[in-house]
């Protein structure tokens, strides 16, 4: 789970990252960031409606939830990013792979996973 300390929880602080920070998008998520002059990063969570009742609803944020949880420590820090999950997330057969790996497309994207962590993986790899 993660802290409170790293979750954006007053809406006016969703609205200025949706306002002023930059988005890249997947088929199942979006994903908007912006610097916040912090040592952390924050993050917040969106799902609407498309995405079906509140127990579909509830489970994505958990699973949106859970992939940043692990993709958090290759991140670099001092951005407020929101994830909003888009209406592809409502079909049945969709998993949690697949928003994991929709996490670590959008952070690559964005220019968020640290040069050094991604270098130091594929050295790992390659042995």
């Amino acid at each position: 789970m993660i802290t409170r300390s790293l979750r954006l929880r007053d809406p006016r602080e969703f609205q200025r990252v949706r306002k002023r920070g930059r988005s890249w998008t997947t088929p199942y998520l979006v994903l908007v960031c912006q610097p916040n002059k912090l040592e952390h990063n924050r993050y917040g969570f969106a799902v609407g409606r498309r995405v079906g009742k509140a127990a579909a609803r509830n489970k994505v944020k958990r699973w949106m939830r859970e992939a940043i949880r692990h993709k958090h420590p290759e991140l670099q820090q001092g951005f407020d990013v929101v994830l909003i999950a888009r209406g592809k997330m409502a079909d049945p057969s969709v998993k949690f792979e697949t928003v994991e790996a929709s996490v670590g497309i959008l952070a690559e994207r964005a220019g968020l996973i640290d040069p050094v962590e991604t270098s130091a993986e594929s050295n790992e790899r390659s042995d």
